[in-house]
């Protein structure tokens, strides 16, 4: 994969990832099933992907490799479990919008563990993201659902700017789909006990949705996600996911008449656009 078809990929994956909160929006089970179900599935698409494709698969992991697949697996696991809690307590706009905090997480972090540097214009971001989320706040009261749903959120994009600095670490010894069938089947690993008994009582309308959700939102967009960082930076690829949030607020404003409100629009508008810059300033240097 080159770098112009890395971008397109992670762009894919933006647009996939933007109707993740419409299924978590759509399906009617907690958190927890929702996370299991959209792994297990995922888990069975790549597998059949990788062994009747023609990818000739990984050799035994090693142990090191082991300890960073499943750091990544856990890390997913708290990302997913909390955005779709965040979605269900606050909605999809708010989850969203949370969510795209992620990039800022990753300049704090990627410095200290890739030792590179980051300049102003990054910790400019980081303070332009702090300011719209602050705006994005409904109130300071915990006690308000849609203040804890954005808290949620936020630790939902703390957990997957963890998880995207851990794949790019992983993404330098294993094939995009077979380290993304790795890190979901840790997924299932840790959620599928917590929630197996939940199963029996899902709609078959919902079994439609979480496959969908599954295969197209995960699997694919995982193995995109993954494969892209081969050859983007995960600042690079954090900028174009953090695009998922408009995608997300659209379809979410067409199926389910969810607006956010004009203070949170400006929120995100400056969330959005203050790392969109970031981007446009990285490609040009």
């Amino acid at each position: 994969m080159n770098t112009r078809q890395a971008r397109v990929s992670i762009h894919i994956a933006a647009l996939l990832f933007g109707l993740t909160g419409i299924f978590g929006e759509l399906i009617a089970a907690s958190a927890v099933l929702i996370t299991a179900g959209r792994a297990l599935f995922a888990v069975l698409t790549l597998y059949l992907v990788i062994h009747h494709g023609g990818h000739k698969p990984h050799t035994r992991p090693s142990l090191s490799e082991l300890g960073v697949l499943t750091l990544a697996g856990a890390l997913l696991t708290i990302h997913w479990i909390t955005f779709f809690i965040a979605v269900k307590v606050s909605g999809i706009a708010i989850a969203t919008l949370g969510f795209a905090s992620f990039p800022a997480f990753i300049t704090l972090f990627e410095g200290l563990i890739f030792k590179e540097r980051s300049t102003r214009s990054e910790w400019l971001v980081v303070l332009l993201v702090s300011a719209g989320l602050v705006l994005v706040t409904p109130s300071f009261d915990l006690q308000d659902q849609n203040t804890t749903g954005l808290a949620w959120a936020i630790l939902s994009g703390l957990s997957f700017a963890l998880f995207t600095l851990a794949n790019r670490k992983a993404v330098l010894h294993m094939a995009a789909r077979e380290l993304a069938c790795w890190e979901n089947l840790v997924v299932v690993i840790l959620t599928l006990p917590w929630c197996f008994a939940e199963f029996t009582t899902l709609r078959l309308l919902d079994w439609v949705w979480l496959l969908m959700l599954g295969v197209f939102c995960t699997a694919l967009s995982h193995a995109l996600l993954v494969s892209s960082l081969s050859r983007l930076k995960a600042r690079s690829a954090g900028i174009i996911i953090a695009l998922e949030p408009i995608y997300a607020i659209f379809f979410a404003a067409i199926l389910f008449a969810q607006y956010p409100s004009l203070r949170a629009l400006a929120g995100g508008a400056l969330i959005i656009s203050a790392i969109v810059w970031s981007g446009m300033r990285s490609e040009r240097e």
